[in-house]
C-alpha cells in the first residue's frame, strides 16, 4: 500500500510540475495560430467549404454542436458543402469571437478556445432560433512549418435552467 501511495504522490508531483512549466514560443506564433480561425470564419460567411477547411490537417477530426462528425479534411469539406447549401442553417449572422484564448502545450501543439454568438439562425421549419452561444475548441499542430487544425469540437451553451 505504501508503494502505491508513494507512486501516486510522485506521479502527481511530476504531472503538476510538467503542466506548470512555461512553454517558450517564438515571436509571431500566437498570431499564426489565430490566423487559422480567419479562414474558417471567412469560408463560413462566403459559403466556401474549401476556404473554411484550408487550415485543417488531412487527418483532422471535426464534430459540431449537433453531433455531426467528419474525419479527414476531404470528408469535412464535403460535409460543409452540404451544410452551406442549407439556407436555414446559413440564415442569420455571427458576431466576431467574444474571446480567443490560445494555450501552447508545446512549441508544436496549441489549443484555441473561442466563442461566438450566432443570431437569426433558423430551424429547418423556418422558425428563428434564440441567439446561439457557440464554443469552439481547436487543437493545432505545427507540421512542416505550418499550423494546422487536427481536431475541432463545436459545442453550444444552453440557457441555464433549460434542457
Amino acid at each position: 500500500m505504501r508503494k502505491v501511495l508513494f507512486f501516486l504522490l510522485i506521479t502527481a508531483a511530476i504531472t503538476d510540475h510538467a503542466f506548470s512549466m512555461e512553454v517558450s514560443i517564438p515571436e509571431g506564433e500566437h498570431e499564426a495560430v489565430l490566423r487559422t480561425i480567419q479562414s474558417w470564419n471567412e469560408g463560413w460567411m462566403a459559403r466556401d467549404a474549401a476556404l473554411a477547411v484550408a487550415d485543417y490537417a488531412e487527418d483532422t477530426d471535426w464534430t459540431n454542436a449537433f453531433g455531426d462528425r467528419f474525419q479527414g479534411r476531404d470528408e469535412l469539406q464535403q460535409g460543409l458543402e452540404f451544410i452551406f447549401s442549407l439556407d436555414f442553417v446559413m440564415a442569420g449572422s455571427s458576431a466576431g469571437n467574444t474571446y480567443e484564448d490560445v494555450t501552447f502545450l508545446t512549441p508544436e501543439v496549441a489549443v484555441i478556445r473561442s466563442q461566438l454568438v450566432r443570431a437569426g439562425q433558423q430551424t429547418d421549419s423556418g422558425e428563428t432560433m434564440r441567439d446561439r452561444h457557440i464554443d469552439h475548441l481547436r487543437v493545432l499542430q505545427k507540421r512542416n512549418g505550418r499550423w494546422v487544425i487536427v481536431s475541432h469540437l463545436i459545442s453550444q451553451a444552453k440557457e441555464k435552467g433549460s434542457l
